[in-house]
């Protein structure tokens, strides 16, 4: 029979200081998770107020090529212009996915960037996607004049078959050279070009 006893004891045998860190850890997260979380701009500095994006280059290792989508007419940026996966960062990412650690008092979503990323490639172009892998940053002001922060992944192909919403007019799998055919965003071709290099030789 097992019993408890006072100081953290079971069994005569006493808790180390990391195995009670790790309950009182578990018992953070599960708080958090079962509570709802509190987000408020109140005592954000506005001048430090970005939109977080991030996109993704999509490589199809058979074809060698990497999928463009061209972007609706009724889009706010660059309408009509042929572009790539990607969406914005939004509370509801972080409502809806469990934290996965606790720095101190300060709730962690890890890998968040890269899961959202994939839910958008999954939803923009019926794809599933794997292994992601860092291409770069920009940081922009929208015409309507708000900041922007992008981070811009490649990523490769895992199953599916294209099917784009009503969000997009068309879409084509395209190399560098077959891309700069194309009315793209500025950087697209040469995020390509990287994003071929980068999977072409470990396939």
């Amino acid at each position: 029979m097992v019993t408890h006893r006072a100081g953290g004891a079971v069994s005569g045998v006493r808790f180390s200081p990391p195995r009670q860190n790790f309950f009182i850890f578990l018992n953070k997260v599960k708080k958090i998770k079962t509570t709802t979380l509190k987000l408020d701009l109140a005592k954000a500095k506005t001048n430090k107020l970005f939109y977080f994006v991030s996109t993704g280059v999509i490589y199809h290792p058979k074809r060698k090529k990497c999928l463009i989508l061209q972007r609706s007419r009724k889009e706010i940026v660059h309408p009509l212009i042929w572009g790539v996966v990607g969406g914005k960062m939004e509370w509801e990412d972080l409502k809806n996915n469990p934290v996965t650690r606790m720095n101190r008092d300060v709730p962690n979503w890890e890998g968040l960037v890269e899961k959202q990323l994939f839910r958008e490639a999954e939803e923009e172009s019926g794809l599933k996607v794997t292994d992601p892998r860092f291409l770069e940053t920009v940081v922009f002001i929208r015409p309507d004049d708000v900041p922007v922060v992008c981070i811009k992944f490649a990523l490769k192909y895992k199953s599916g078959k294209v099917k784009i919403p009503l969000d997009f007019e068309d879409w084509a799998w395209v190399d560098y050279e077959e891309s700069k055919k194309y009315q793209c965003m500025l950087g697209i071709p040469k995020e390509i070009e990287k994003t071929i290099q980068m999977y072409g030789y470990t396939g």
